[in-house]
């Protein structure tokens, strides 16, 4: 297995994340990407490099998360890849525990696994999963809702999977954009309860300076897959679901009004939030709602 970790200013963190990386698993190699860093990173790198014959170092000029990426994405090896990102850490024997599972089911092509999000906030949350195989990709992304967590760490692929696919250099939300080309590929996707990644707050990073043009990257991405899926006659009820899902991020940025109006029918299983939400939808259009929700907020 291939660990990529992008590294970029995070003197603090980096060092806990490559520790978590090789601990206890001897089988991992690591390519660290060295994206630029103006700090003591690149340094800390070629130190790690030093100490284990299992890491790589890349040093290349900045160019963003996604460019990091795909730099090591180029030059890795091996049956199965997986990311980490450099303020973020995993649980001692998750790699063990997932490795275990791709032996007894090498046909499954994409592994997901659990995740403390926004570890160390008062956000901090547990995303888990039961152990599970999906008939199909599309089923993973909607009745899996994996629309609501395509992050690229929480998961080993299987590498031919990247063969034509790289993360979109200049994207934030480069995830969103990326796993649906992956499950365009008819991969068997399963999920696992094993193993433990920790999304770490960071206010620095790209979640912590959350603006409407970094939203807007994000609902690009969606719009397009909402509209494949459409056309393709993908179950309504399930499609709504989506959209609804879709329309929160859509209220996050109302001043810029981009996801087309679409009636919600489905609303069994809805909160009565998001009931009035697309109440309110329903009659205002995607716009009107969006004006509402302005005054209101």
């Amino acid at each position: 297995m291939t660990v990529v970790i992008p590294v970029y200013k995070v003197e603090r963190t980096l060092d806990r994340c490559v520790e978590s990386v090789l601990a206890g698993f001897e089988e991992s190699n690591v390519i660290l990407v060295d994206d630029g860093s103006p700090d003591s990173c690149p340094q800390m790198c070629d130190a790690w490099a030093e100490r284990s014959s299992r890491i790589t170092v890349v040093h290349k000029a900045n160019g963003g998360l996604s460019d990091a990426r795909n730099a090591g994405i180029d030059i890795s090896e091996g049956e199965y890849i997986t990311f980490v990102d450099s303020d973020d850490f995993i649980r001692q024997g998750t790699y063990t525990a997932l490795a275990d599972i791709l032996r007894k089911h090498p046909e499954y092509d994409m592994l997901e696994y659990p995740v403390m999000r926004y570890y160390g906030s008062d956000m901090q949350s547990l995303l888990t999963f039961k152990d599970k195989v999906y008939e199909t990709p599309l089923d993973y992304w909607l009745k899996g809702e994996a629309y609501n967590h395509s992050y690229a760490w929480n998961k080993v692929y299987r590498k031919r999977l990247f063969d034509d696919v790289r993360y979109p250099v200049g994207k934030v939300f480069e995830d969103v954009h990326t796993l649906p080309q992956i499950l365009r590929q008819r991969p068997v996707v399963a999920t696992t309860s094993a193993g433990m990644y920790y999304y770490v707050a960071n206010p620095e990073g790209i979640t912590g300076k959350m603006n409407d043009d970094l939203f807007t990257d994000m609902m690009e991405a969606h719009i397009r897959v909402l509209g494949e899926l459409r056309s393709k006659g993908a179950d309504e009820r399930l499609l709504d679901r989506y959209y609804l899902h879709v329309l929160n991020l859509q209220l996050m940025i109302a001043g810029n009004p981009m996801l087309p109006t679409r009636k919600v029918k489905h609303l069994r299983g809805c909160n009565a939030k998001m009931t009035a939400k697309a109440i309110a939808l329903n009659i205002l259009g995607v716009k009107g709602l969006c004006r509402l929700y302005k005054t209101m907020f």
